[in-house]
């Protein structure tokens, strides 16, 4: 873990917890704020000089926001004079979830998929039900793509995504039941096959081919990481493309190579301030500058630095980050908006179900456990 002396990085669910200390002359307010244009402390406000704020994000973001957290509290330092601490908590989408139902409190939310962040309007009334419209790209302020892990030298000789429903080949992947980024997958998955096949029916045909090559159905990603990586089990890994350079960029028990297929749908984890946090903690002046921040030139040549591919074309340059070509769906072109897709695909009677009932995959299993898919045996 990365120390820098303007952020400190706070990994454990607990640190989510109220953090009493807040600058209220620091950080409140509304309007044009933070690093755009000229900013002055509000009226007659005093505060400590050290302003604290929360962001719970998906556990491998860890080092892109280690990173984006150090420039900007020097950038907000610089334009403002106030030190700024930047606690981190990382887990499954899921879990961070669970956790601020159940009472922590963070400013930020940075996750893996809208509708986690859905959830914490509707059950939580944390944010406004129309959250995403506040920030551009539908606060999603940077994306991936779906891609493959295989041995190296890609014995089986695998390609795009028509080889994952070759007899033979099995696929590790975690359950779209369960995990978001299963449901990015799984997306991936329908949308090539609807766009090579032709038609919905056929989809569905291809789509449960593929879960009929399921070894492994983890409940979350780092399930299926370890399932493939560190118990070598399976032919193929289905991920994210920034999760796959990550691992490749560390040594690992499994030689791995990615392979990236003919298409995939564009990912875009999206980011949130939490409102009734950040009135709570007086935070919201910091809390979206920081998230305004994201979209700056500076932000998305880190994001690119780090496998994300940023909305900022020139950010990959500047960057030297170079990202192999792909056909990128939207899930706005594709099913209208997230919660159409998952309402159709993910929700009870929907097409995953009919789908899972046809393969017979096992129940949903622990992150850290494996269990056989429906061909294969213990």
């Amino acid at each position: 873990m990365k120390s820098h002396p303007f952020v400190t990085a706070a990994l454990a669910l607990n640190l989510l917890l109220p953090i009493s200390a807040r600058a209220a002359g620091c950080c409140e307010g509304e309007g044009a704020f933070g690093l755009e244009g000229d900013w002055q402390p509000a009226k007659g406000g005093v505060g400590p000089k050290v302003v604290e704020i929360t962001n719970a994000s998906f556990e491998t973001s860890r080092d892109l926001f280690a990173d984006l957290n150090q420039d900007f509290a020097e950038r907000w330092l610089h334009k403002t004079g106030y030190t700024l601490t930047v606690h981190e908590s990382h887990a499954s989408t899921e879990t961070e979830v669970r956790a601020i139902l159940l009472g922590a409190d963070p400013d930020i939310v940075s996750f893996d998929n809208p509708s986690a962040i859905d959830e914490l309007a509707v059950k939580g009334k944390l944010l406004p039900a129309d959250w995403q419209g506040r920030l551009p790209n539908n606060s999603a302020p940077f994306t991936t793509a779906v891609v493959f892990l295989v041995e190296k030298g890609n014995p089986k000789h695998i390609h795009d995504w028509s080889d994952l429903v070759a007899d033979g080949v099995s696929v590790v992947t975690p359950n779209p039941e369960t995990s978001g980024r299963g449901q990015w997958n799984y997306l991936s998955a329908w949308t090539y096959a609807r766009h090579a096949l032709g038609s919905p029916d056929q989809a569905r045909d291809f789509v449960a081919k593929l879960y009929r090559n399921a070894v492994v159905l983890n409940s979350n990603a780092r399930g299926s990481v370890e399932t493939f990586v560190t118990k070598k089990t399976g032919d193929v890994l289905i991920l994210w493309e920034s999760d796959a350079r990550a691992l490749l960029a560390q040594p690992t028990p499994r030689k791995l190579e990615i392979v990236t297929p003919s298409s995939s749908i564009l990912v875009e984890p999206p980011v949130a301030y939490l409102d009734q946090n950040t009135k709570k903690h007086v935070t919201p002046r910091v809390t979206v500058s920081f998230l305004k921040y994201l979209y700056s030139a500076d932000a998305q040549a880190i994001i690119a630095r780090h496998a994300y591919r940023p909305r900022l074309t020139a950010a990959a340059a500047k960057s030297k980050t170079v990202f192999p070509e792909i056909k990128l769906f939207t899930v706005a072109d594709e099913f209208g908006t997230w919660s159409a897709a998952r309402k159709q695909h993910f929700e009870a009677g929907g097409i995953y179900e009919s789908i899972a009932a046809r393969t017979k995959p096992d129940a949903a299993i622990p992150a850290n456990t494996t269990s056989a898919g429906p061909n294969h045996t213990n």
